[in-house]
């Protein structure tokens, strides 16, 4: 009985030895597994920290984009109203361009009655440069706003004739004799001459529109008139002979 049991035995051993193998070989299939999941788990998870890092800096992208588109579509339309507001004052500007035109040739009217019905105050300088406005007035190359300043740059100095006192040289005609003299203006209440060696004198006479001769008494009164004028003398009570017409 006892010899059955000892073979019974022998004749098993080998089979528990296969399965210890076995389980040992399965075990570590399941250890290799195992490790081989946990790096699958490590690299997913790497990868899903990846895509969230990622995911996070579009989501920051997207909203500096979206603030920044933002602020082009407040330039677009500010530029839009800006460009629609230059529409209208270049409307306007040409509507004004039509009116200041007609304008500037009726002031150069104006300028050339002034200079021919008034006294003959340096004539010549005054002459000229109404003749280069109208030269100016033909030019291409200068801006309305330059001829517009310009002729009102004339009418001041028009203006300044009636306020000062001045001296020149320019020619007059006296007694149907041409010659040059000195002349003297205070604004265009007076207006009196001198030949060139201080022996004649004469006052324009503003009705007659001709040079008259004037009285050696009052030859002294005009030559402190230029001395005064010169700043050789000290400002004094001067008589002298106005060129008004009656009721001027």
């Amino acid at each position: 009985m006892m010899v059955a049991c000892i073979l019974f035995l022998s004749a098993s051993l080998p089979s528990s030895a296969d399965e210890i193998s076995q389980a040992h070989k399965l075990e570590k299939k399941n250890i290799n597994e195992t490790a081989d999941s946990q790096q699958r788990i490590n690299k997913s998870s790497d990868h899903a920290f990846a895509l969230k890092a990622d995911i996070e800096s579009l989501r920051a992208e997207v909203e500096s984009l979206t603030i920044y588109r933002d602020h082009l579509e407040s330039l677009v339309l500010s530029q839009e109203q800006e460009m629609k507001s230059l529409d209208e004052q270049l409307a306007q500007i040409d509507t004004t361009k039509r009116s200041v035109v007609p304008l500037m040739y009726r002031m150069m009217d104006g300028l050339k009655a002034i200079i021919t019905e008034d006294k003959p105050i340096r004539l010549k300088a005054r002459q000229q440069r109404l003749e280069s406005l109208q030269v100016m007035m033909t030019q291409a190359n200068i801006s309305d706003a330059e001829k517009y300043r310009r002729i009102l740059e004339a009418y001041q100095i028009e203006l300044e004739y009636g306020t000062k006192l001045g001296n020149f040289t320019g020619r007059i005609v006296a007694d149907g004799v041409a010659r040059e003299a000195e002349q003297l203006y205070i604004g265009r209440v007076v207006l009196v001459a001198r030949s060139l060696d201080q022996q004649q004198f004469w006052s324009w006479d503003t009705v007659q529109h001709h040079w008259i001769e004037l009285s050696p008494e009052l030859g002294s009164e005009v030559n402190q008139a230029f001395a005064i004028a010169g700043r050789q003398a000290s400002p004094d009570i001067l008589t002298l002979p106005v060129s008004l017409k009656e009721g001027e």
